[in-house]
C-alpha cells in the first residue's frame, strides 16, 4: 500500500495518486515495476505514526505559515505569538495557537519530464532536482512525481534520499513531448489536502502547460484551497535568455509560475547559471525550517465558502511595526511570506 494513501484522510476508494500510479503501471515505467509493496507499507506505517499533527481535521481552524526576514533575507528567529497579527479580509483574528516550526520537511517534488528538446530539460530537472536532496536532512520526508501528458509517483514519501536519487537517474527519454503543468499541479495539490502536517511542493518546470484538462482558473482555485507551500525553480531561465530572452510565451509561464508560488507563501526562482543553485536549495530549505506556523478559528458567521484575503504582520509588545536593525546599526524593513489568502469552509465546525 502506497505511503501517499497512508498518510491521508480516507476520501474514497479511487483516490487520485492511486489513478496516477495506475497510469505509470500502463505506461511500463521500470519505477511503476520495481515497487516493493512489503517496504512501502512498513514505510506508510512509520510515516503515520511519525508524521506531526499540527494539521487537525477541525474545519473550523485556519493554518497560516509564515516566513520573517528583513529585508536583506535574514531570517527573524525568537519571535512570540504577540509579535503576529492576522488579518482575515482586515479583520484582526485572534490566534489560537503559535509555534516556531520543529517538525522534519515533508516535500514533494514534482519534475517536469517530457519529451520535448529530445529530453534536455528531463536531464536537467533531474540534476537538479538530485542537487535538492544534498540540503535536507535524514529525517525529512521527500517523494518524487514526475509529469509529462501523464502524472507519475516515481518514488512515495521515504527518509530514503537514495531512492529518490536511484528513481531520477533512471530518467529516460519519453515519447510524449506534452507538459501538462495544470493537471500535475491540480492532481498533486488535492492529494496533499488530506496529508497531515506541513507540507510544501518543489516545483521544477519550464513553465510550459501544454494539454492539461485543468484551466489557470481551476489550478488558481485549488491553490487557494490548500495550505501546502509551493517553491517554482525554472528550468529554462538560461535557455531563455541565450535565445535573446523575447519570447513572450515564455514570459507568460514564467510570471504563471510566480503567481503560483506567491499565493502559497512560497517563491519563485529562476537561476540563470548552475552556480546559483546552491544557494536557491538553502533559500527554500531555510524557508521550511523557520516558518512560525499560526492558527485562528474561523467564526461561525464566516464559514462562508468564499475566499479570504490574509494579511500577516508583526509588530512589538506596543502594537506598531516591529522595528529591527542589522549589526550595523541601521534599521531595516520587515517581509513577511505567508499564503495570500484561503477558501473558507462551509461546513460546520467537527
Amino acid at each position: 500500500m502506497s505511503p501517499f494513501r497512508q498518510r491521508t484522510r480516507s476520501k474514497q476508494p479511487a483516490d487520485l495518486f492511486a489513478k496516477l500510479v495506475v497510469c505509470g503501471v500502463l505506461l511500463l515505467t521500470p519505477f511503476a515495476q520495481g515497487q516493493d509493496a512489503t517496504s512501502s507499507h512498513a514505510q506508510g506505517t512509520a510515516l503515520t505514526e511519525e508524521l506531526p499533527n499540527s494539521f487537525k481535521l477541525d474545519v473550523a481552524l485556519v493554518n497560516v505559515d509564515a516566513l520573517v526576514t528583513d529585508e536583506d533575507g535574514k531570517v527573524l528567529s525568537g519571535l512570540k505569538a504577540e509579535n503576529f497579527r492576522i488579518l482575515d479580509d482586515g479583520v484582526p483574528q485572534t490566534i489560537e495557537s503559535f509555534a516556531p516550526t520543529s517538525a522534519p520537511i515533508t516535500v514533494v517534488i514534482l519534475m517536469e519530464a517530457s519529451g520535448a528538446a529530445y529530453g534536455y530539460f528531463t536531464a536537467k530537472g533531474a540534476e537538479w532536482a538530485s542537487g535538492f536532496l544534498d540540503h535536507l536532512d535524514e529525517k525529512d520526508w521527500v517523494a518524487l512525481v514526475t509529469y509529462d501528458m501523464r502524472t507519475t509517483v516515481r518514488v512515495d514519501f521515504t527518509h530514503q534520499r537514495y531512492k529518490v536519487r536511484d528513481a531520477l537517474s533512471a530518467l529516460g527519454p519519453t515519447s510524449f513531448n506534452e507538459a501538462n503543468l495544470y493537471d500535475a499541479l491540480t492532481e498533486t495539490l488535492e492529494k496533499l489536502d488530506g496529508v497531515k502536517g506541513r507540507k510544501s511542493i518543489l516545483l521544477l518546470s519550464t513553465g510550459n502547460n501544454s494539454l492539461s484538462k485543468a484551466t489557470m482558473d481551476e489550478v488558481q482555485k485549488q491553490l487557494r484551497r490548500t495550505d501546502a507551500v509551493l517553491f517554482c525553480v525554472g528550468l529554462a531561465e538560461a535557455e531563455f535568455l541565450r535565445w535573446g530572452g523575447t519570447d513572450s510565451a515564455y514570459l507568460q509561464q514564467k510570471n504563471a509560475l510566480s503567481s503560483f508560488a506567491r499565493q502559497t507563501g512560497g517563491i519563485a526562482l529562476f537561476p540563470r547559471f548552475e552556480g546559483e543553485l546552491p544557494s536557491i536549495f538553502r533559500t527554500v530549505v531555510s524557508f521550511l525550517r523557520n516558518e512560525y506556523t499560526l492558527t485562528f478559528r474561523l467564526p461561525q458567521e464566516r464559514r462562508d465558502g468564499r475566499f479570504h484575503r490574509l494579511k500577516v504582520e508583526v509588530v512589538g509588545l506596543d502594537g506598531k511595526p516591529l522595528v529591527v536593525t542589522n549589526e550595523k546599526g541601521k534599521q531595516r524593513r520587515i517581509k513577511v511570506f505567508a499564503r495570500e489568502g484561503y477558501t473558507a469552509t462551509t461546513s460546520q465546525a467537527q
